[in-house]
């Protein structure tokens, strides 16, 4: 999404932009649920897109206690929708002559004046300008600062989509119209409602979008569920399918014993989750020559904040306004000097509010610990920017 949102928007400022995506295949049907924060539906109205029936309508947040009781309510009205759902209004919105698939990038060259891309097909492609926007494992970012990793945070997330039909009523009647949470100590379980497939709203056929948090030690817990049934380890992460059964039914024990009833009726419908170790990347450079990044492969953001999309929104819209200066050079300065510090905001606040779900802490991270784990400020904080704007 952050390289269609570039391309919008630099192609309504006068660029001439094509897209290579490495992916042969469309990307409908991938993702899950996203918060929809009110930047991103400010910044697809302002490239003319259609935001009506964008997601759920949601204005109620909800903490359950291991008993089930309900425990904690604030009113949060947010938009909550489908990573599928966006990804499709900007895809539409883009050229489908001017977008290419199954075009991974190898690397590039600078030349004066310009840069030439090199594909792994051994296709090229030459420009003003290269954007990488391809994410936590970006070649372009690889290429300009090779020695920059991402960072483990310490936890997992245990991640589903469940269909809307196949809640038990009384489940549904106490979960699905909000944003619910459940707090096992050290843990964090979350779930709330997001359109059905081809953004379906209507009731009965929406999605819900589960998220379970949980600690993993880097050397012994992570390095476990990583390993596939065959031995082999993966690294990042590992595709569902070759999750081991074991760990899936460690996961199905552990929300027996730490989760509330409703919370455990989920987990029970869950059936081929997807495991997703939460990484965070920091980067000290945007802009190089000729070449920017932007989205997840300059900054990658625990997914507390919810900033994502947002925050590729808001990258492309400074890169494109940047670039009304004809000099791509200076421009791009210009363009790194205002995202670096967003960026940077954007990661410490995710990591405060990570911090009690790491499996080890330091002193500082226990600090911060006390301070972002309470109820009331689970309910207040997470997937809320106002942080940004104070």
């Amino acid at each position: 999404m952050s390289g269609l949102l570039a391309g919008l928007l630099l192609r309504r400022a006068g660029w001439d932009v094509d897209v290579f995506e490495r992916v042969d295949s469309e990307l409908s049907g991938r993702g899950a649920g996203i918060v929809v924060q009110p930047e991103l539906i400010e910044n697809l109205r302002g490239l003319g897109l259609d935001v009506r029936n964008l997601g759920v309508e949601i204005d109620t947040r909800r903490i359950f206690d291991a008993a089930g009781e309900l425990s904690g309510t604030i009113e949060c009205p947010q938009t909550l929708t489908a990573w599928e759902r966006v990804y499709r209004i900007l895809r539409d919105a883009f050229p489908a002559e001017r977008y290419h698939r199954g075009k991974g990038l190898k690397s590039f060259e600078r030349k004066p004046g310009s840069v030439v891309a090199h594909f792994a097909d051994g296709g090229t492609a030459e420009g003003d300008l290269l954007i990488g926007a391809d994410g936590l494992r970006s070649t372009v970012r690889q290429q300009c600062l090779p020695d920059l990793a991402p960072r483990y945070a310490g936890y997992v997330a245990w991640r589903a989509l469940l269909a809307e039909n196949a809640i038990p009523p009384a489940t549904h009647r106490d979960l699905f119209a909000y944003m619910s949470f459940g707090l096992p100590p050290g843990e964090q379980f979350l779930g709330y409602p997001v359109a059905g497939p081809d953004n379906d709203l209507r009731p009965g056929h929406r999605r819900y979008n589960v998220v379970w948090y949980r600690p993993a030690g880097e050397a012994t817990e992570l390095v476990r569920l990583l390993t596939d049934e065959s031995g082999i380890s993966h690294t990042i992460s590992i595709p569902p399918p070759l999750i081991r059964r074991e760990a899936i039914e460690a996961m199905r024990a552990a929300a027996e014993r730490l989760l509330g009833p409703q919370f455990r009726e989920i987990v029970r419908l869950i059936d081929e989750p997807i495991l997703q170790p939460i990484y965070d990347l920091e980067t000290p450079r945007m802009a190089f020559g000729r070449v920017a990044i932007l989205g997840d492969a300059a900054f990658v953001a625990r997914p507390h904040v919810a900033a994502g999309v947002s925050k590729a929104a808001d990258d492309a819209k400074a890169l494109a306004t940047a670039l009304q200066d004809g000099d791509v050079e200076r421009a791009l300065e210009r363009f790194e000097a205002e995202r670096l510090p967003v960026g940077r905001r954007i990661i410490e606040r995710a990591r405060h509010l990570g911090a009690y779900l790491q499996a080890s802490r330091t002193q500082e991270e226990q600090a911060r610990a006390g301070r972002h784990s309470t109820d009331a400020a689970v309910m207040a904080e997470t997937a809320v920017l106002d942080f940004l704007y104070a």
